[in-house]
């Protein structure tokens, strides 16, 4: 019986490497991209709308806000600082003992560098004795109001036992001060 030659080329053989067909997949990467970029726009203009600053009297949002709204802008930035000045009572009962405190009133205000309160006397808004009685208690001078139009000067002390925690927050470097924060 002779054998017959087998004939391999009647059957399929199928490839050994076969390309995949074209998936159907939701997840492609240009879905994946675009969805990527909408999740980052949105992020974007939520930013933006949440830390839009007012600049209205309302909202106080900034150093350049305050310094606008003090009277005699520009002397004050020239001879020392803008500032927010509170105005609030305190009532001590001793029999029963209670605090009571009054609602702030907050104004614009200015407070000059140790150096430059003979401005003060020069202009005639505080006399000599002032002036030496304030330097003596290592204070300065702080204002409310206009110079020009009746302003209410008062002798004040810098007060920085607690510090500023906005500039040192906590694990941080405290940064040597600048000659322009002494006051």
């Amino acid at each position: 019986m002779a054998r017959r030659p087998r004939d391999y080329h009647s059957r399929s053989i199928p490839p050994r490497y076969s390309s995949p067909e074209p998936s159907d997949s939701k997840f492609n990467y240009a879905n994946v991209a675009l969805l990527g970029g909408i999740f980052i726009l949105g992020i974007g203009v939520g930013i933006g709308v949440s830390s839009t600053a007012s600049f209205d009297p309302q909202n106080v949002a900034s150093r350049e806000v305050i310094d606008k709204s003090v009277p005699d802008a520009e002397l004050c930035v020239q001879f020392g600082a803008s500032a927010i000045v509170t105005d609030m009572r305190v009532f001590i009962t001793l029999n029963p003992f209670s605090v009571f405190v009054t609602q702030p009133a907050m104004q614009p205000g200015c407070v000059l560098r140790r150096a430059n309160m003979s401005f003060l006397e020069q202009q005639k808004l505080v006399t000599g004795e002032q002036v030496k009685d304030c330097k003596n208690r290592m204070n300065t001078f702080g204002f409310t109001g206009s110079l020009e139009i009746k302003p209410e000067i008062n002798c004040i002390y810098p007060n920085d036992a607690a510090g500023n925690l906005f500039l040192n927050p906590t694990g941080s470097v405290n940064p040597p001060r600048s000659e322009t924060d002494n006051f």
